[in-house]
């Protein structure tokens, strides 16, 4: 019997190695990112429809495979966001995962990791990357004890003999931001630094005849005070497209904006890169046709889009068949675990004191039982309204899964965190007439609008609008340096500079996110480690729940810690800027 199988192997090798190539052929790429857990077009946080779902892009793309040759992708950033994708990481942790179950349905062909799936942690992911039925990938993402990718560095795919090879890069800024029990035995390599290193061994191993980069990175490499020559630059897709020969297309993520750009490799070839805007209200689609020519290589012609899912219904079979899913997290976040006796809102946070900040700190200092607290709003626009308060609510409260972390700081050192933040977020004011907020200015120094948002920009985000508890001060607008002026402990205590205190803080600043601690107090990473004191085993939202079911009627109220000086061009300014802010 074994005198067989030899030619029998001998002649599908040589039927493999001679499928014939198509002269002519078309193939379409459609790609989703930052997805955040909208999986069903609802929105379980705020309990209505939402405007974008995969029940909409497995629509698209059902009538999509109809009529063309169809590659599906994912570029990472799913596993955090909506109420869905925390039951399956956290509280149902036993069945299979629902980002496995809705994306081999949906017959995904590979995915890239992003820094919020890293953040979901070790029992989660390594779980999930065997559930998927496809290679879930991050090159850049290695093991610390051989320097072998953790995740699968590309994959082949082949369509009628044409070869497509995929490559997957995470931003390599996680460590910024995430807590090292999060992501242990991994280091992240610079994007640039491992697509020159994994490239030239594609293009030579596997000849492949499209070459695509899923990158979970953003477009801009200036984004966050980097620049061009920034090592392991969080955003660093464009810079891996000029500086990397070989890529085709590169479909971008992670900063949740529309791109459909043509940048040129050191060779003078084109790259188209395409990225969409996040909770699966876009996808990226490329159409590539092939022609074969006279060299037995192809001719690509490439065109990019970003369609809207915003119009397009959802897949009812596709809701139909994880209704049961879709109950299980509904009937969680409805539960009642208190009641506000007043509303708090988060965009009264943007201009100066408010209940909302308030209670977070209220909270942080309880639980972590610290003497001074740090935190900023998490949400743009959020409203927990007066009466029952619902586990629904608790998303708005605190959007992301943070630890909360007690530090040490100096005196000196939690002044200079303020100056940081508060330099970062109010302009300085030469008169009443003068904006507070730091505006986004283009070159003539005229206010950027957004069309995108239709609003105004805001020269730094939100969340990085850090103020304190526990310490009383004053905030003058009217300094371009040294605005804070602190004067004493809340309690009534002096508060000296050279004197060491316990700080409450979340783990996304305390590793060094926003360059609070970095930038703005100067510590060093290996720093942040040992000033670390402790950390909560769970996420901060997971406890805040807990004390809110305890107290079970909660009163929010300002602590009145913090002033801006002067008043009456303080309350002038924040009425016009908020006129600007949608």
């Amino acid at each position: 019997m074994k005198k067989f199988i030899i030619p029998i192997l001998a002649l599908l090798v040589a039927c493999t190695s001679t499928i014939e190539r198509p002269d002519s052929y078309e193939l379409v790429l459609v790609g989703t990112s930052d997805v955040h857990g909208a999986i069903f077009n609802y929105d379980f946080i705020h309990d209505k429809p939402s405007q974008g779902s995969l029940a909409q892009v497995n629509k698209y793309v059902n009538e999509l495979r109809e009529e063309n040759n169809v590659i599906l992708m994912d570029n990472g950033d799913i596993l955090q966001g909506q109420p869905v994708v925390y039951y399956s990481n956290f509280e149902d942790t036993m069945s299979k995962h629902i980002c496995a179950k809705v994306m081999n349905y949906m017959d995904y062909d590979v995915a890239s990791v992003g820094n919020h799936d890293i953040e979901a942690g070790h029992d989660v992911y390594d779980k999930l990357k065997d559930e998927f039925n496809f290679p879930w990938l991050a090159a850049n993402a290695v093991n610390k004890s051989d320097g072998k990718p953790y995740f699968k560095p590309y994959t082949i795919i082949n369509k009628s003999g044409i070869k497509i090879a995929v490559l997957g890069l995470i931003t390599p800024a996680v460590p910024n931001w995430l807590p090292e029990e999060l992501w242990s035995g991994m280091e992240f390599e610079d994007m640039v630094v491992s697509a020159k290193k994994w490239v030239p061994h594609i293009l030579e191993k596997e000849k492949p005849d499209l070459m695509v980069g899923l990158f979970h990175a953003g477009f801009e490499y200036d984004y966050g005070n980097q620049n061009y020559d920034t090592y392991k630059n969080e955003n660093a897709s464009v810079i891996v497209a000029e500086q990397v020969p070989g890529f085709d297309i590169i479909f971008v993520g992670h900063d949740h904006k529309s791109w459909n750009e043509i940048v040129k490799d050191k060779n003078g070839n084109e790259v188209v890169i395409l990225g969409p805007r996040s909770s699966a209200r876009q996808v990226m689609k490329a159409t590539v046709q092939f022609t074969l020519n006279d060299k037995n290589q192809y001719d690509k012609n490439i065109q990019g889009s970003i369609v809207e899912m915003t119009d397009i219904k959802p897949d009812s079979v596709f809701n139909h068949k994880f209704k049961d899913e879709f109950d299980k997290v509904k009937s969680y976040v409805s539960r009642q675990i208190g009641d506000f006796q007043q509303p708090i809102y988060t965009q009264k946070a943007l201009f100066g004191p408010s209940e909302f900040v308030d209670f977070i700190q209220e909270i942080q200092l309880e639980l972590s039982n610290a003497d001074i607290s740090f935190t900023a709003p998490l949400s743009f626009n959020a409203v927990i309204e007066k009466g029952p308060v619902y586990v629904r609510d608790m998303f708005k409260l605190y959007k992301y899964e943070n630890f909360l972390y007690t530090i040490n700081l100096t005196g000196k050192e939690i002044d200079q965190y303020l100056e940081y933040s508060f330099g970062n977020w109010f302009n300085t004011m030469n008169s009443p007439n003068d904006h507070l907020l730091k505006f986004k200015r283009d070159d003539k120094g005229n206010l950027e609008y957004s069309e995108r948002y239709d609003s105004y920009e805001l020269e730094n985000t939100y969340y990085n609008f850090d103020v304190a508890s526990g310490i009383k001060y004053v905030v003058d607008i009217r300094k371009p340096q040294d605005k804070v002026n602190i004067i004493s402990l809340s309690n009534g205590n002096e508060f000296y500079l050279d004197s060491t205190y316990t700080v409450a803080i979340n783990s996304y600043r305390g590793n060094g996110g926003g360059g609070h601690l970095i930038r703005g107090v100067g510590l060093s990473r290996e720093q942040l480690l040992e000033r670390r004191i402790s950390s909560t085993d769970k996420d901060l939202r997971y406890y805040m729940m807990e004390w809110i079911e305890e107290k079970g009627s909660v009163n929010p109220k300002l602590k009145n810690e913090w002033t801006i000086y002067p008043a009456d061009w303080w309350e002038k300014a924040k009425q016009k800027d908020k006129k600007l802010l949608n």
